[in-house]
């Protein structure tokens, strides 16, 4: 141990050099040039439909993305991407059957595309990749955990603050209908929040 360092300060430095998950599978992926193709997407348009299946995993290059569903009053936004955003419609992908699950470009967006064998072919080829991908799905239960307590037991007001706080990029990336949409509440509870 270098003269001068504690145990503590050695350990947070370590803990600042683990990489993050999804950086270095992406990292890893581009190196390999796993990509198959880029797709751009005009501002509303369909990635995916409702009820389809997609088994394909996206990442998002420039744009953004929403992932929603909608019953007979309204759609209920679950997800956004922003660029760098690995994405997919999880459940298609696991089961490879039709999912109600839409994906929607919010503005001029394009994405680069693998195609699920291609991508498990990857992660199957070294334990490195089923590590990263193991904590990239654990992460996701864990975030996808959070916010149903969140939607369960939070006010308005707290879920907006948690929201600005966990994703700032959020309020300059998308629009406020949806915004309000992802957090439950009326766009008008929206506007309120954001002047108080």
């Amino acid at each position: 141990m270098p003269e001068g360092l504690s145990l503590l300060q050695t350990a947070n430095a370590v803990t600042k050099m683990k990489v993050n998950p999804l950086e270095r599978i992406r990292e890893k992926m581009d190196r390999l040039s796993l990509w198959q193709q880029e797709i751009s997407l005009a501002r509303h348009a369909y990635l995916k439909w409702p009820d389809t299946t997609d088994t394909r995993i996206f990442l998002l290059n420039e744009g953004s993305i929403r992932m929603f569903i909608t019953d007979e009053k309204e759609e209920h936004t679950i997800r956004f991407a922003y660029p760098g955003n690995l994405f997919t419609a999880l459940d298609s992908f696991f089961t490879e059957r039709p999912s109600p699950l839409a994906i929607q470009a919010l503005r001029l967006t394009k994405v680069s595309v693998m195609p699920k064998t291609v991508f498990m072919q990857f992660i199957e080829s070294e334990a490195e990749n089923r590590n990263l991908w193991q904590q990239i799905l654990q992460a996701l239960i864990v975030q996808q955990l959070e916010r149903e307590v969140d939607l369960l037991t939070a006010s308005p007001a707290e879920r907006y603050l948690r929201v600005l706080h966990r994703s700032p990029q959020l309020f300059q990336e998308i629009p406020n209908r949806f915004i309000a949409s992802y957090l439950r509440m009326t766009p008008e509870t929206l506007s309120r929040l954001k002047k108080s």
